[in-house]
């Protein structure tokens, strides 16, 4: 009965009141301009859509929507359950005023008769929002008048559109745009009659159970003469509840980790408003590019328990982020974890910046000659026994060497030199981010011991390529430009890259033909941690550094993959797409650097040109005591060791079936000279080499080039029916 007398005293009230003072309101480009998405659009270099990172969790916004852009269904449904007379009236509707006044004292219905006009200034100015209590009588002929009002500024295409951008739908879903991207996954263009009925119904009772809302969906659609989209409406409305806080569709997702980054970087700055631009260092391009890379390899990597993977390319010049992927998307475990952030074991990524320390302390040189044999040293928690990847020695190798093929033993020893303590300073420097002292790590931080994050690791190899320069990265646009610090001399970044980019010296690991070779200059550097749980490849170009890592988010092992097979391949794609236009060629060499020809003594490594810093050239490398190593006497058989009893077996074929000979203490050049002799027949020279074994007691003997028993073993070898 009140309700009624209300709309009475309503309609009487604007007959006679007439119009009052009429308050000025927004114009329509006014109340557009204030618009605000409750996300941040994330932009690339050249202004293209990356991602978008909602910072107003108050209500979720989507874009403004042109009514032209909006269904057509949906206008109708709406203007049919709303304001039925809105192209007819002029703010106020005198006929559903009369008929609302009627429907509560005659059939007690509790029926509004609010146009859109007046619901619409109650979304634009909260003096005519409704209150917990409702409104009162003379608000409400305020609110008409003033809809009258709004009328005579806006047009009635402007009214629709800014109510439907405008107005809460379910839940925390204000707009058209965030309600049929979210509820109903399709642009406002595509929605059809039965969305578009339900979408009209959320506006009259936005929290109404799902009865309700088929109930009264079902009754719009017959007012709309769909009667026939009722069936099946039921599962229709409860499948589309479930959505009510699922993702946003058909929004672009090309940097989501990057956009978190982006963000706290601009916000360290001036916080930003909801519906603003960040403008990123971005290429859209590339970032596509590195996507389909990743997603490609990983797939291919799949059989082998590899799930992640995350991307980092830098300017050389700028330190601007170029391309930045986080994860491998829907093919992780993690895809939410930033894998270019976390922090991973680094392998044997770190050797090029100790190598580089150890050149510029004129400790080493490009050709200085160390040992790849086994060592033992000995530490507070026993002994410390590093290994090779391939668990094989190579025995006297340079520096060239040594570094370019990845080598363990030669880069503790390095390590021995220089200190883990000075090794861990210079590192963090470089803006790596350990968090203990070099004590603590140990001659373990030469193969990589240290968890660094891609990110960092990929910004540090940046200042190799600067020729030691090093500065943080930027990424946005709006940053200023970073402070550089010389960290390196430039004479051994310099070198460091040259060995890097020296496909001969790699050979020895990675052969000649790998996904670490490119028809341009680059510099690359390959690593992988304990028990294979992470893959890095990190190398740059004259312009760009790129970093890639593979693994598993968990930790998990991979099974048989380097860096070749593993990061290498994602690094040659994108370098191969970077330098797709023009090509790199090798910076030139410092002023501190010069070059000389070197010759190796008995052939330990074959004659060369190669740089070195200052006054450290040399022309000739010779071993101190021939090809005998100092301080562990002369070469001796490692294996088979003394007394050993090998079983032939009859099932094996005899060919499969092979006795490994290897001698230690000889270095890698110098292999001719030693050879070997089973029961007193020669049976091969080198180093290393395979013997088919003879059921009987059998003596081998290490000899060398006179002819003279260096070490011998005895073996028996029992019989067996071979095959």
């Amino acid at each position: 009965m009140r309700r009624c007398v209300g709309l009475l005293l309503l309609g009487l009230g604007l007959l006679l009141a007439g119009p009052g003072q009429v308050s000025a309101e927004p114009s329509y480009r006014e109340v557009k301009a204030a618009y605000r998405s409750s996300d941040i659009l994330v932009l690339d270099r050249s202004g293209q859509l990356l991602d978008r990172v909602r910072i107003d969790f108050q209500g979720r916004r989507g874009d403004w929507v042109a009514l032209s852009d909006i269904s057509v269904a949906l206008q109708r449904a709406v203007i049919l359950s709303e304001d039925r007379r809105f192209y007819e009236h002029a703010g106020v509707d005198w006929q559903a005023i009369a008929a609302a006044a009627w429907g509560n004292l005659v059939h007690g219905q509790r029926r509004g008769a609010s146009t859109l006009s007046m619901q619409l200034l109650g979304l634009i100015d909260k003096h005519y929002s409704r209150g917990p209590g409702g409104r009162s009588v003379m608000q409400k002929i305020d609110q008409a008048w003033q809809a009258r009002y709004l009328e005579e500024q806006w047009s009635k295409t402007q009214i629709l559109e800014a109510y439907l951008n405008l107005a809460a739908f379910r839940g925390e879903l204000i707009g058209v745009d965030a309600l049929s991207r979210v509820l109903f996954q399709k642009y406002p263009s595509g929605l059809n009659a039965r969305e578009s009925a339900l979408a009209a119904v959320f506006l009259r009772a936005p929290n109404a159970p799902h009865p309700v809302l088929v109930q009264r969906a079902c009754a719009l659609l017959g007012d709309m003469g769909s009667p026939q989209d009722c069936k099946g409406l039921s599962d229709f409305v409860a499948l589309t509840l479930m959505r009510s806080a699922g993702p946003r569709a058909n929004s672009r997702r090309m940097a989501p980790h990057y956009a978190r980054l982006g963000m706290a970087q601009a916000q360290d700055t001036a916080p930003m408003p909801g519906g603003g631009t960040l403008h990123t260092t971005l290429d859209a391009d590339l970032q596509r590019y590195a996507l389909h890379s990743v997603a490609r390899h990983i797939k291919e990597l799949g059989m082998q328990s590899v799930r992640d993977a995350a991307v980092v390319v830098l300017d050389n010049r700028t330190g601007q982020v170029l391309a930045y992927v986080g994860s491998s998307g829907d093919l992780s475990d993690a895809s939410r974890v930033d894998h270019a952030r976390a922090l991973r074991q680094a392998g044997s990524t770190l050797k090029p910046f100790l190598y580089a320390q150890a050149i510029e302390q004129e400790r080493l040189t490009t050709v200085s000659l160390l040992n790849d044999q086994p060592l033992n040293l000995p530490t507070g928690n026993g002994l410390y026994i590093p290994q090779n990847y391939d668990r094989h020695f190579s025995g006297w190798v340079s520096v060239r060497t040594a570094l370019a093929s990845s080598l363990n033993i030669p880069a503790v020893r390095t390590l021995l030199m220089v200190t883990p303590d000075a090794f861990a300073r210079r590192l963090l420097r470089l803006g790596l981010p350990l968090d203990q002292s070099g004590d603590f790590y140990g001659y373990s931080l030469a193969l990589g011991s240290a968890d660094v994050t891609l990110l960092s690791l990929t910004n540090a190899y940046r200042a190799l390529a600067n020729l030691g320069q090093y500065s943080p990265p930027s990424f946005t646009a709006q940053a200023a430009a970073p402070i550089v610090k010389q960290m390196m001399q430039p004479g051994a970044a310099w070198i460091v890259g040259d060995i890097l980019s020296d496909r001969q010296a790699r050979a020895r690991t990675f052969g000649l033909d790998s996904a670490l070779s490119t028809p341009f200059w680059t510099a690359v550097k390959t690593g992988t941690s304990k028990d294979m749980r992470d893959n890095w490849c990190m190398g740059w170009s004259d312009r760009y550094t790129v970093g890639v890592w593979v693994g598993n988010s968990g930790g998990a092992s991979m099974r048989d993959v380097s860096g070749v097979s593993g990061a290498g391949p994602i690094w040659h794609d994108l370098m191969s797409y970077l330098h797709r236009e023009h090509d790199s060629v090798q910076p030139a060499a410092p002023d501190a650097v010069s070059a000389s020809h070197v010759v190796f003594q008995d052939d330990i490594e074959p004659e060369r040109q190669d740089f070195f810093l200052r006054d450290t050239a040399i022309s000739q490398v010779r071993l101190a005591q021939d090809y005998i190593l100092p301080g562990l006497g002369s070469p001796r058989i490692l294996t088979p060791a003394n007394d050993t009893i090998l079983a032939l077996d009859p099932d094996i074929p005899a060919a499969n079936q092979l006795v490994s000979l290897q001698a230690t203490n000889v270095a890698a050049g110098a292999a001719d000279h030693v050879s070997w002799q089973v029961a007193g027949r020669w049976v091969g020279q080198g180093s290393s080499l395979r013997w088919p074994p003879r059921p009987g007691q059998h003596i081998i003997r290490l000899l060398d080039d006179r002819g003279l028993v260096l070490d011998q073993v005895s073996i028996k070898v029992r019989a067996g029916q071979l095959q």
